[in-house]
């Protein structure tokens, strides 16, 4: 039992030390969806536990601003929604690293998914770089959630305090320009890449973001298609080969 404790905290650890470059590009996100709540109308404490449930920045900054323009409840709802179908792709990539996981924790693993989550467990899980990978996905998780919605209650506490010269919102492309750059390796992902950048540019057009969604499922359907094989597949291990029934986690017992 403590050798199973000591693979977890390590693999959580490992998981932190990960995530920390992704943390700073966080902060002015968080800031600019609290600056938003606060001129909702907002309290900083419902920012704080709005952040903290929903854990999704840009159906969150979606909502306010759709709020913000009166739009209704349902509307602002579904559009949410909507902008977080990708997670829908995210969790068919990620599922089959995770079957050994048991399903109360899967359900748990879910809450936490993110374009930085997803962005840097998947290459951890197919070079097999973690023993304990849900130890290792939680210590992701964990510091992005912590940061997320302190900068969230930041940004609506100081509210229209912060200059708006700093452009906090620049942060955002360039979070997820440096999650995308190093996971284009091969002939498939530069089309996919090339594919739905242009796909979302060109749909900005579309309601409710349909357009990025329409983009992402091009780029990747685009992407198969030149590159079929896989190639970035080969290089690591096979998801979850190890036979462990998915209610059967042998890292249960560890606190």
């Amino acid at each position: 039992m403590r050798d199973v404790t000591s693979t977890a905290r390590s693999a959580f650890v490992d998981g932190a030390r990960a995530v920390l470059p992704a943390l700073p590009a966080n902060v002015p996100f968080g800031l600019v969806v609290g600056v938003a709540a606060a001129n909702l109308g907002l309290h900083p404490v419902t920012a704080l536990w709005s952040a903290g449930l929903l854990f999704a920045g840009a159906a969150q900054l979606a909502m306010i601003e759709l709020l913000a323009r009166d739009a209704p409840v349902v509307v602002a709802v579904l559009t949410a929604i909507v902008v977080n179908l990708r997670y829908a792709m995210y969790s068919a990539g990620l599922a089959p690293y995770v079957r050994s996981v048991s399903r109360r924790w899967r359900l748990v693993l879910s809450f936490f998914l993110l374009d930085v989550t997803y962005a840097l467990s998947v290459p951890a899980f197919r070079a097999d770089e973690t023993p304990d990978r849900r130890a290792y996905y939680l210590g992701l998780a964990v510091p992005l959630w912590l940061t997320w919605t302190l900068s969230v209650t930041a940004g609506a506490s100081l509210g229209t305090d912060l200059p708006p010269a700093w452009h906090l919102e620049f942060a955002i492309p360039l979070l997820f320009l440096a999650l995308l750059v190093p996971n284009v390796r091969d002939r498939g992902g530069v089309v996919a890449a090339a594919v739905g950048g242009v796909g979302a540019v060109a749909g900005l057009g579309i309601p409710f973001d349909l357009g990025l969604v329409v983009a992402a499922l091009a780029g990747v359907g685009v992407g198969l298609l030149a590159d079929p094989e896989g190639s970035d597949e080969s290089d690591g291990a096979e998801p979850d080969a190890d036979g462990v029934e998915p209610d059967d986690d042998p890292t249960e017992a560890e606190p």
